[in-house]
């Protein structure tokens, strides 16, 4: 059974969840110019549930990563690479990043700042809607 009760956040929770908030609504004005490259469909779910609009491209989706860099820097001049911050994640993040080079420095800052707010509670893209909720109160327990 669910209950109504919900856990009250501390202000150190508040705070950190307006800071992240804040992250996503410049994510979501650049995104609405600017694809989000991510690592599959549920980080592309949980950033819908956040409110971005713009275009996100899964990386799974068959092909390589250098084939599938190719096609991105045939298609877009700028993108924004968001990948977890797992060790998967990462060494994705330092293929992307090698070869993806001027296309996504820019917005570098990003990836750098929600796993910074997300500290070491979540490492992928897909549970920040859930940390969110948690952070802001509004997570329902279970009895």
């Amino acid at each position: 059974m669910i209950s109504t009760q919900k856990n009250l956040p501390s202000v150190t929770d508040i705070e950190r969840a307006e800071r992240l908030r804040k992250v996503i609504e410049a994510l979501h004005e650049i995104n609405q110019i600017i694809p989000v490259i991510v690592e599959g469909k549920k980080d592309a779910s949980a950033l819908r549930k956040l409110g971005l609009i713009g275009e996100i491209i899964t990386l799974h989706n068959g092909k390589s990563l250098y084939d599938f860099c190719t096609d991105i820097e045939d298609r877009f001049h700028r993108v924004i690479i968001l990948v977890d911050w797992d060790k998967k994640g990462k060494d994705i993040n330092k293929t992307l990043s090698e070869n993806l080079k001027g296309h996504w420095e820019e917005f570098s800052s990003f990836r750098k700042l929600l796993k910074l707010l997300c500290q070491k509670e979540i490492s992928v893209i897909e549970g920040i809607p859930k940390l969110l909720e948690r952070l802001e109160g509004n997570e329902t327990t279970w009895q």
